[in-house]
């Protein structure tokens, strides 16, 4: 019973990022999380804030305006204090001169219903070629290096590090 709730619920969020509502997937978030997207692109990197992970979405929804999502399958396994799930996910949107199609394996790692980990998975040199077909038809940040977390501040009250000896 489990399994399938958790099932649901990962469903229900493809269902709202394939309507652009990202936010339903910002506020599953764990306070530590690891947002992964594979390969060496405009949206590959590693975040562990969500302004970073907003940033992302906002750039995915840019470069491929009506991108669709379809959840094809969804496997769990585990317990509510360690679950993981992967997600297979077909893609679709128009780019540039053509479609672009590509299946996506997402694994999610949660613990208590909160999302700790989100790495996705799919063809990354078709997607690369993707976004180059993008940058030569004139959208110049299908070609920007991957998001990534903002700087941290550095606070006031921070001592200095100990001088090494």
């Amino acid at each position: 019973m489990y399994r399938a709730i958790v099932a649901s619920r990962i469903r229900r969020a493809w269902r709202h990022v394939d309507q652009g509502d990202y936010a339903y997937v910002l506020n599953q978030l764990a306070p530590t999380f690891v947002h992964r997207f594979a390969g060496d692109h405009a949206l590959a990197g590693i975040r562990h804030q969500p302004e970073a992970v907003r940033a992302w979405y906002q750039r995915l929804y840019r470069l491929l305006p009506g991108i669709r999502f379809e959840v094809t399958d969804v496997l769990v396994g585990g317990w509510p204090w360690r679950t993981r799930a992967v997600a297979l996910v077909g893609a679709r949107a128009t780019v540039a001169d053509g479609p672009y199609e590509n299946e996506v394996a997402q694994v999610i790692d949660l613990r208590w219903g909160r999302i700790t980990g989100l790495s996705m998975h799919e063809d990354t040199q078709r997607l690369a070629a993707a976004l180059a077909r993008l940058h030569a038809a004139g959208v110049p940040e299908a070609a920007a290096p991957p998001i990534q977390d903002p700087a941290e501040p550095v606070s006031p009250r921070t001592p200095a590090p100990a001088p090494r000896r």
